[in-house]
C-alpha cells in the first residue's frame, strides 16, 4: 500500500474533461489526495490527462492472482477501480472467501468495490462448497464495505417468483443497493418481469438487438470483453447510440490478456477505431459506473478525488502514469507499490479417480461397432459461453463409449471436489484436441473438476495431477503434463501477476500443440460447466437442459 501524499503536487497536460466534453491545455493541482483547482494553462506538455478507468464487472479470481496482484497488473493499464462480484471464491469458501477478497485488497491501492453474490451456489443442481442463503446476504448487504448484490443468474427464479430469490432482492432494495443482471437471451414478458423486479444492468447480451430491449426497458448494458466471451463487435455501436446506457468491463479476463492486451485501455482505443466518439468512451469507462454505482471514484473535477491517468495521446492510450487519491501508483513502466505475499486458503476434499471411473459401457448394435442410440453432444463456440447442442452416433471401443478425435467429439468429465461422488461424463465437439487433455478447478460456477481429453488414460492423469495439487489447470499427455497450481480456492496463484502470465500463457501452448485452436481453451473450457448459460451443459450431478433448466440423459433414443 502507498501511504497518502500529503503535499501540493501540480501536473500539466492536455485535460480531457469528458463531463462537458472539451480539451484544453491546463495544469491540474492536487493536495490531500484530492483535486483542488483545474485550470487552463498555456505549457508545452503534449501529454493528456485523463479521468482514470474502471471495469464496471470482474470476477477478479479469473485473473487468477489475489486482488493485490491483480491491482498491480491494471494500474499500468490506467485502471483505478473495479467493480468486482467475489462470486467464485463465495462458491468455494462462502463469507470466508469473501472476506479473504476483501483483507487482500486492503493491501493495495486499486479501489476495489465489492458486490453480494447471489447466486450461491447458481442453482441447485450441482455441488458448491458453500450456500449464501436469504439470510446470508442480508446480512453481508447491510455491511458499508459489500456495495451492491452482484449478478442474479437465477433468472427463472425471478420470473417465477421463488420465495428465496425474491427475499434476496427485497434485501437490496431495502439497503438502497443496486442490483446486477445475468440474463442471457431474455426478451419479451419475461424480461419485463425481470426488470420491473429492480434489476438494473446486464453485462450478457450476444446480440444487439437483446441489447436494444434492454436499454428501452431502463437497464443499463455492460459491453464486456474478457478471455472467453467478447461482445465488444457486435455491441460497440451502442456506445454511441445510447452513451448514458453503457459500461464496460471484462468480467473473467486471464493474466496473460491483462498484461500483454490490456484491460479498459484496449477497449477505449478499439472504440475510436471504429469511430466511437472519445467522450462517451470515456462516459461508459468511467462516468457511467461511478453514477451507477454510487462508488467514490474521482471524474476529474475539482474537489474530486484525484483518481486520474496521463497518457502519451488519445489514441494509443500508452499510460503513462496512474493516480489514486492522488497517489502516483505506476509512473512509466514500473508499479510504486508492492504487496506481501497472500496466504494460501482453500476447500478440496477430492480423492483420485481411476480408468473404470471415466468408463462408459454400453450396449451395442449386432455388429458391436455402433452403439443403436445416438447421445447429446454439447457444442462449444469460441469466444462464447453458450453452447449448442447435436445428437450423433458415438464412436465406440470394446463395448465402451470414447473419445473420436476425427470428429471432434470428445469426453468430458465433471466431478465434485467436495466429495468423492461419481464422475458425470459427457461429450463436447470443438474444443480440437487431437491428443492428450486439459483439466481444471475452475469451473464456473461451483468450481469443480472438468477436464476434456483425447483418450480415458490421459483424462485421468490429467485430473489426478489436478488432485495432487488440490486445484489448478493441467495440460498434457498421460505421460507429461504441465501444471499451474492454484493455492488460494483452486481458483488464484499466491505468485505474481507476470509469474501466473508465463506460466499460463505456457500452458496455453501446451494446448495448441495438442490440437485446440479455440483463443482461450481452459477459459472455454471453465464454462462448460455454467448450468445457467444456455444450451447445453454438464455438471457434477449429470447433464443440463439450461433452457428446459432440467436434466436431461447422455442417450437420447433409438
Amino acid at each position: 500500500m502507498v501511504a497518502m501524499n500529503m503535499t501540493m503536487q501540480t501536473y500539466q497536460g492536455i485535460i480531457v474533461d469528458a463531463i462537458s466534453r472539451q480539451k484544453f491545455k491546463g495544469e491540474i493541482t492536487v493536495e490531500n489526495g484530492k483535486i483542488i483547482s483545474i485550470e487552463k494553462k498555456e505549457h508545452e506538455k503534449e501529454q493528456y490527462i485523463l479521468p482514470g478507468l474502471v471495469d464496471a464487472h470482474v470476477h477478479i479470481e479469473s485473473s487468477m492472482t489475489v486482488p493485490s496482484v491483480f491491482a498491480r497488473m491494471v494500474v499500468t493499464r490506467g485502471t483505478v477501480a473495479v467493480v468486482s462480484d467475489p462470486h467464485e471464491i463465495a462458491n468455494v469458501m462462502g463469507e470466508e472467501g469473501i472476506d479473504y477478497m476483501l483483507e487482500d485488497a486492503k493491501k493495495a491501492p486499486l479501489k476495489v468495490f465489492f458486490g453480494v453474490p447471489s447466486c450461491v451456489p447458481a442453482t441447485p443442481f450441482e455441488s458448491a462448497g458453500a450456500v449464501l442463503d436469504a439470510e446470508a446476504v442480508d446480512r453481508l448487504l447491510a455491511r458499508e464495505d459489500l456495495h451492491y448484490l452482484s449478478e442474479m443468474m437465477n433468472f427463472p427464479g425471478v420470473i417465477l417468483e421463488f420465495p428465496e430469490v425474491m427475499a434476496k432482492l427485497e434485501s437490496a432494495k431495502k439497503y438502497g443497493k443496486v442490483i446486477d443482471g445475468h440474463a442471457p437471451g431474455l426478451r419479451g414478458a419475461d424480461l419485463q418481469k425481470y426488470v420491473d423486479a429492480g434489476i438494473s444492468t446486464d453485462h450478457e447480451c450476444f446480440t444487439y438487438e437483446e441489447a436494444v430491449e434492454k436499454i428501452k426497458l431502463g437497464m443499463k448494458i455492460l459491453i464486456r470483453e474478457g478471455s472467453s466471451a467478447r461482445n465488444f463487435d457486435t455491441l460497440y455501436k451502442l456506445i454511441d447510440e445510447y452513451p448514458e446506457s453503457v459500461m464496460l468491463c471484462t468480467d473473467d479476463s486471464h493474466p496473460d490478456a491483462l498484461i500483454h492486451e490490456g484491460h479498459i485501455d484496449k477497449l477505449l482505443r478499439r472504440g475510436q477505431d471504429k469511430g466511437l466518439d472519445i467522450y462517451n468512451l470515456i462516459r461508459a469507462a468511467v462516468i457511467n459506473p461511478m453514477e451507477h454505482y454510487g462508488i467514490n471514484v474521482g471524474l476529474l473535477r475539482e474537489g474530486d478525488p484525484a483518481d486520474f491517468i496521463i497518457v502519451d495521446d488519445l489514441k494509443s492510450l500508452n499510460v503513462l502514469k496512474t493516480f489514486v487519491d492522488g497517489n502516483c501508483v505506476y509512473d512509466n513502466g514500473k508499479v510504486l507499490f508492492s504487496v506481501e505475499k497472500a496466504p494460501a486458503k482453500n476447500v478440496f476434499k477430492r480423492g483420485k479417480i481411476s480408468i473404470d471411473d471415466v468408463k462408459l459401457p454400453v450396449f451395442a448394435s449386432e455388429n458391436n461397432e455402433e452403439p443403436r442410440k445416438k447421445i447429446r453432444v454439447i457444442v462449444a463456440q469460441d469466444g462464447e459461453l453458450v453452447t449448442g447442442q447435436e445428437l450423433v452416433i458415438p464412436k465406440l471401443e470394446n463395448g465402451n463409449l470414447v473419445s473420436d478425435t476425427a470428429r471432434d467429439i470428445l469426453k468430458m468429465v465433471v466431478l465434485s471436489r467436495y466429495a468423492n461422488d461419481p464422475v458425470q461424463i459427457g461429450f463436447i465437439k470443438n474444443i480440437g484436441l487431437k491428443k492428450g487433455a486439459i483439466a481444471s478447478s475452475i469451473a464456473h460456477d461451483s468450481h469443480n473438476i472438468i477436464a476434456v481429453g483425447a483418450t480415458d488414460e490421459d483424462i485421468v492423469e490429467a485430473v489426478n495431477r489436478l488432485v495432487e495439487n488440490r486445484g489448478g489447470i493441467v495440460v498434457g499427455t498421460a505421460e507429461n503434463l504441465f501444471d499451474l497450481p492454484l493455492e488460494v480456492s483452486g481458483l488464484m496463484s499466491t505468485l505474481g501477476g507476470e509469474e501466473v502470465a508465463a506460466r499460463y500463457q505456457q500452458l496455453n501452448e501446451e494446448a495448441r500443440k495438442l490440437g485446440t485452436s479455440l483463443m482461450s481453451p481452459f477459459m472455454t473450457l471453465s464454462f462448460m460447466s455454467l448450468l445457467v448459460i444456455p444450451e447445453l451443459k454438464l455438471g457434477d450431478k449429470g447433464l443440463f437442459d439450461v433452457t428446459k433448466f432440467e436434466f436431461v440423459e447422455l442417450f437420447v433414443g433409438e
